[in-house]
């Protein structure tokens, strides 16, 4: 049976109680947010779909989630609060000197590139999908180590905030 789903060319799938999948994406692994994390793709608890892979700088690794167009994930809240977990991610690159080309990319496609041996892919991951099911403490709990080590980074609003992509 096939499923609309927010006007993309199906067909969908019913995908544990989640929201329908398309069929490329019936198959990928429920990350678990204590489970290890390796780069791979993977369907989030929330719906979404997490690439995790190197980027296009060595020197970093990238993170895309994909909702699809889920209006739950597109609040307000909640783009504020994965904006401030690309923030804690930047303040890292900013101490090291480097500048990557997408650190924050707001909407139904987020992209995010976190330094290596700065924020465990881990603890980054879990407070994605901490995000995703409303709990922006990890979040949170992230942007003030980053300003404890690296001093205050951007806030919303500022020359050069961290997003578009």
């Amino acid at each position: 049976m096939a499923i609309e789903h927010n006007g993309i060319a199906g067909p969908y799938s019913e995908y544990a109680g989640l929201p329908a999948l398309h069929a490329v994406d019936k198959d990928l692994p429920l990350i678990h947010p204590y489970a290890p994390v390796t780069p791979d793709r993977y369907v989030t608890p929330g719906g979404g779909r997490l690439n995790i892979r190197p980027a296009e700088m060595r020197a970093h690794i990238r993170i895309t989630l994909d909702h699809m167009g889920c209006p739950a994930q597109l609040t307000d809240e909640k783009n504020a609060a994965f904006k401030r977990l690309a923030l804690a991610a930047e303040g890292y690159c900013v101490q090291a000197g480097c500048r990557h080309r997408a650190a924050y990319a707001d909407g139904v496609l987020r992209i995010f590139e976190v330094r290596k041996g700065s924020i465990a892919l881990a603890a980054f991951v879990r407070a994605a999908l901490a995000v995703e099911l409303g709990d922006f403490t990890p979040t949170d709990r992230l942007l003030q180590e980053t300003e404890a080590l690296a001093g205050p980074v951007r806030q919303a609003g500022e020359e050069g905030q961290a997003n578009g992509g």
